[in-house]
């Protein structure tokens, strides 16, 4: 049975929710829709609550607080039952067709498989973050995170591989089957927000399964719609989130002085990224 669980972790994000769950009910294959949502401020619970209302598929969990996006996550796979689980940004706008081929490939692999989509925006340019390879930690060692020296996070696209392995896929659209997710624990909720994709894709890789991104599954991503409004937050949880790689999966294996360097190129890669922050948190707190 080829059933999908979407889950759906939303933040402020009444500005792309509706779309994002208007495409999704209409998605073949989607047997259950959970929305976890993280204390959002602003219409999205009302949103959200209009579609459950329309749709015996969606059921939503309103949290009080905001325990990130890897707690939710688990929250929505936990509340669900269908064999397969797809992870959708509500600023991800799915095809009718997208689960359905994405299936087609998962078999094609055998199964055993977590899967991204090709990702792009409105103008059609693709995004980078849907191949990637797992962090060069040596490479930032080499010279400032702007400098990209050493190895680049991105994953040029294979023009000629309608699915294409990579070390890692964005979490704005995973699918990924239950038994998988289940038996490597799922997201590791210490991850507030950012590098919990990346993660999460590893302890597959090293569960034995394949992770690809399906190149001919096109699917809209508008892209950080939720948190411009806090660039701080983000910029912060996405540095803390690169250091918690870094010590589950590299420290293990370096000398102390390494680990001190590592720990130190990511925080003064911050404190360098600190007036942009700021100014943008200035401009989104502006009347």
């Amino acid at each position: 049975m080829n059933a999908v669980a979407a889950i759906v972790v939303s933040h402020e994000s009444a500005a792309s929710i509706d779309a994002c769950l208007v495409r999704l009910r209409a998605a073949t294959g989607v047997a259950e829709i959970r929305v976890i949502d993280n204390a959002s401020g602003d219409d999205t619970l009302a949103v959200v609550q209009r579609h459950a209302l329309a749709d015996p598929r969606l059921r939503f969990i309103a949290n009080p607080d905001n325990p990130g996006f890897a707690t939710a996550c688990n929250q929505g796979a936990a509340d669900s039952q269908a064999p397969w689980l797809a992870f959708v940004n509500p600023d991800c706008l799915v095809e009718a067709d997208t689960f359905p081929r994405l299936l087609r490939h998962a078999g094609a692999a055998g199964g055993h498989v977590l899967l991204g989509a090709d990702l792009v925006d409105e103008d059609g340019v693709r995004d980078g973050a849907a191949r990637r390879n797992d962090p060069d930690f040596a490479g930032m060692l080499r010279g400032p995170l702007r400098a990209r020296r050493g190895r680049p996070l991105d994953v040029a696209v294979d023009e000629g591989a309608a699915l294409q392995p990579v070390d890692a896929v964005s979490g704005a659209l995973m699918l990924v089957p239950r038994a998988l997710f289940e038996r490597i624990g799922g997201f590791d909720a210490a991850y507030r927000l950012h590098a919990e994709d990346l993660d999460l894709c590893r302890r597959a890789r090293i569960a034995g399964a394949t992770v690809a991104v399906a190149n001919d599954v096109r699917v809209l991503h508008l892209r950080g719609v939720s948190s411009r409004a806090r660039p701080f937050f983000v910029e912060w949880h996405k540095h803390r989130g690169l250091w918690r790689y870094f010590r589950r999966f590299e420290a293990p294996a370096r000398g102390a002085s390494v680990r001190a360097a590592v720990w130190l190129a990511i925080w003064t890669h911050w404190l360098s990224r600190l007036p942009r922050i700021l100014a943008a948190s200035l401009r989104a707190s502006a009347p």
